[in-house]
């Protein structure tokens, strides 16, 4: 229940600076995010949405129309961080992250 609030409040204070985006669902590891901007500003946003939920970053699953699907990644899951296509995940954020 924490958590559900922690994540609404963050994402209260991120949407407010960017009215054009607004996260549909948010359920585990997974993030449904409706956005009117730039592929690259979609990645950017949910990196940082999903870097503060404590998560590595964001790997692209698929985009149906304005709505995009992410998987937040953790460090220990050993999995790959997937840009959209045409865009770049920050240099802050390795492309691959390495098992424990």
């Amino acid at each position: 229940m924490k958590k559900i609030l922690l994540l609404t409040t963050i994402s209260s204070l991120t949407l407010f600076g960017c009215s054009s985006s607004q996260i549909n669902m948010s359920m585990g590891n997974m993030r449904l995010i409706s956005f009117s901007a730039a592929p690259q500003d979609v990645m950017d946003f949910a990196n940082t949405t999903c870097k503060n939920d404590f998560y590595q970053g964001a790997s692209f699953l698929s985009k149906a129309g304005k709505e995009y699907r992410f998987k937040c990644v953790k460090a220990e899951e050993n999995e790959i961080l997937t840009p959209i296509p045409g865009t770049i995940i920050p240099s802050d954020a390795p492309a691959s992250v390495a098992a424990k």
